[in-house]
C-alpha cells in the first residue's frame, strides 16, 4: 500500500496537483483548493491539532497514513513533509480508495 501511495504522490507533485507543507496546504485549504488532506503518523501532535482544525474548519477530508515524514518528503522530491495537500479530487478519490482497501490507513 505505501507503494501505491508513495508512487502516486510523486505523480501528483510532477502534475502540480499538491500543495506541501504546514502554511501551503493551510493556505490551499482556506482557498477551498485543497479535496483531502494527507498527514504523516510522525507529525507533532501540535502542529497535527493545528492543522486538524483548519481542516475542519474547512471541511476538508484528513487522512494520517503509515509513512513517516522523511517517506513522504522522498516521494515527492523533497527532504521531508509531514503535510501534503491533494487539490485534485480524482487523485484524492484514489487515495481514499487505497485508504479503504488498506486498514493500515487512517481515514478521518
Amino acid at each position: 500500500m505505501n507503494d501505491r501511495l508513495l508512487s502516486l504522490l510523486g505523480l501528483m507533485r510532477r502534475a502540480g496537483k499538491i500543495s506541501m507543507g504546514f502554511d501551503a496546504a493551510a493556505e490551499a485549504m482556506s482557498s477551498g483548493e485543497a479535496i483531502l488532506l494527507l498527514l504523516s503518523e510522525e507529525l507533532s501532535e501540535r502542529t497535527s491539532g493545528a492543522i486538524r482544525k483548519i481542516a475542519e474548519q474547512s471541511g476538508t477530508c484528513v487522512i494520517t497514513c503509515k509513512c513517516g515524514m522523511d517517506e513522504l518528503g522522498h516521494a515527492i522530491g523533497r527532504r521531508s513533509t509531514g503535510i501534503i495537500a491533494v487539490n485534485d479530487s480524482g487523485f484524492a478519490d484514489k487515495i481514499k480508495t487505497l485508504c479503504a482497501e488498506n486498514s493500515q490507513e487512517e481515514c478521518i
